[in-house]
């Protein structure tokens, strides 16, 4: 179950970024559905897991339209809330190296009410999946749902902020990039940060774009997960993907280092296209490239 964020990301592809007042043409526009917990979503169900998403959405014509990805691939739904507010939407500059920059403006993923619904979905899961794109008051209420039910917490701490007291000691996989990493942990190092927030968290991977991700455990570095060569066009989602895809073939039974060898692969093939969730491969791309 994936408990998270579901936004309409609107994409401009430009050279570079503007500096302060100046006006710049971009070479191409585009709506993609999005958000961290929608993309996470929809990387697991294409990389062969069951999945339930909770979030919320408005009642504009955005919100019809995420409904309506969730419901195409396979992905339960019957836990999205319609909201008053309007559905979020991220700001995405793509440059042209592929690298971007992203505003995101919540809308109806700030609601922060736990529903009879969301509960019931937590219930009956084995992963349940969340980011910081909802109020971390309704994450830890879930989280500590969750671990009674006897499920896998798994948290992606983005965008990076200070977690509410006792969140992070409910995670068992915790799954920050570089930078998340070290602003969690409070350090410049992130092999110390790696360290450092395995000693709270259960397990917890690092990710570093194309340089290997850490594993640690226990409060020290274990090993990693080898980078998968690739030809970056975009890099949006990339680490949605990974995620989505290693929490699939955990599911499935593989060990950390297989599932985790897919999902790097998969986050890899990500890159090599424009687009969040319409970049992201199926299980038999992922082990067609594998």
């Amino acid at each position: 179950m994936v408990l998270g964020s579901a936004n309409m990301d609107l994409v401009v592809r430009q050279p570079r970024l503007p500096e302060p007042g100046e006006t710049m043409f971009g070479s191409a526009f585009d709506t993609v559905p999005g958000g961290k917990g929608l993309n996470q979503a929809v990387a697991a169900a294409r990389a062969g897991a069951a999945v339930a998403f909770v979030g919320s959405v408005g009642t504009d014509s955005y919100g019809d339209e995420l409904l309506a990805l969730l419901r195409r691939e396979g992905i339960a739904a019957d836990a999205v809330t319609r909201s008053a507010q309007p559905t979020g939407t991220a700001h995405i500059a793509v440059l042209d190296g592929g690298e971007n920059a992203i505003v995101v403006v919540s809308g109806a993923n700030a609601e922060a009410v736990l529903t009879d619904a969301a509960r019931a979905a937590i219930a009956e899961a084995a992963f349940l999946v969340t980011q910081f794109e909802r109020p971390q008051p309704l994450l830890l209420e879930a989280a500590r749902l969750a671990r009674a039910a006897g499920a896998t917490v798994v948290l992606t701490p983005a965008p990076a902020a200070p977690p509410v007291h006792g969140l992070l000691e409910l995670v068992d996989l915790l799954v920050p990039n570089a930078g998340e990493a070290r602003a969690l942990a409070g350090v410049d190092d992130t092999t110390e940060a790696a360290a450092l927030l395995s000693r709270r968290a259960g397990r917890v991977i690092v990710t570093r774009g194309a340089e290997d991700a850490l594993v640690a455990e226990h409060g020290a570095v274990v090993g990693s997960i080898a980078s998968v060569p690739a030809h970056p066009v975009d890099t949006t989602a990339a680490g949605d993907t990974f995620v989505g895809v290693l929490v699939a073939r955990l599911a499935a039974g593989e060990s950390l280092a297989d599932a985790g060898h897919a999902a790097a692969t998969a986050a890899a093939l990500s890159v090599e296209r424009p687009g969040a969730t319409a970049a992201m491969p199926s299980w038999s791309e992922i082990a067609a490239r594998l």
